[in-house]
C-alpha cells in the first residue's frame, strides 16, 4: 500500500461561473476523478467561481444547467476542504452564509499560504 505524503495534496481553483463555459464543469470533474484515485483534494472558489455556490440556480443562457448536483456529491468523494476568496464573495455582495455548501472564507494572506501549501495545483 502507498504511503499518502504531501505530494498527495491536490488544489484545484475553479474561477469560472456555472454558465458560459465547461470550465467550472471540468475543474469539479477533475477533483472527483483525483479524489476517486485516492488524492487528497482541496477545493478554492475563486472570482466568477463563487457563483457556483449559489443555492438554486436556473438553467442558463445556453441551456446549461447548474453545478449543484456536481457539488453535492464533494462530500461523497471526502472532498471536504471547501475555500473561497472572501474578496471575490464580498465583490459579488455575497456572504458565505448564503452559499449552498459551507466554506472557509481566506483573506489575500491566507490565500498565498494556501497556494504555497500545495504541491499539485489545477486552475480551471
Amino acid at each position: 500500500m502507498q504511503e499518502q505524503n504531501d505530494d498527495s495534496d491536490l488544489l484545484v481553483i475553479l474561477r469560472h461561473g456555472p454558465h458560459g463555459s465547461s470550465w467550472l464543469k471540468e475543474g469539479l470533474d477533475a477533483a472527483l476523478v483525483a479524489a476517486a484515485f485516492g488524492r487528497r483534494v482541496s477545493v478554492l472558489f475563486m472570482g466568477e467561481g463563487v457563483t457556483a455556490l449559489i443555492p438554486n440556480q436556473q438553467v442558463g443562457p445556453l441551456g446549461q444547467k447548474g453545478t449543484a448536483a456536481t457539488l453535492e456529491m464533494l462530500e461523497m468523494y471526502d472532498i471536504e476542504t471547501l475555500l473561497v476568496d472572501a474578496q471575490g464573495l464580498s465583490r459579488l455582495g455575497l456572504s458565505s452564509e448564503e452559499l449552498m455548501l459551507e466554506v472557509k472564507c481566506l483573506s489575500s494572506a491566507a490565500l498565498a499560504r494556501v497556494l504555497s501549501g500545495h504541491r499539485l495545483v489545477l486552475t480551471f
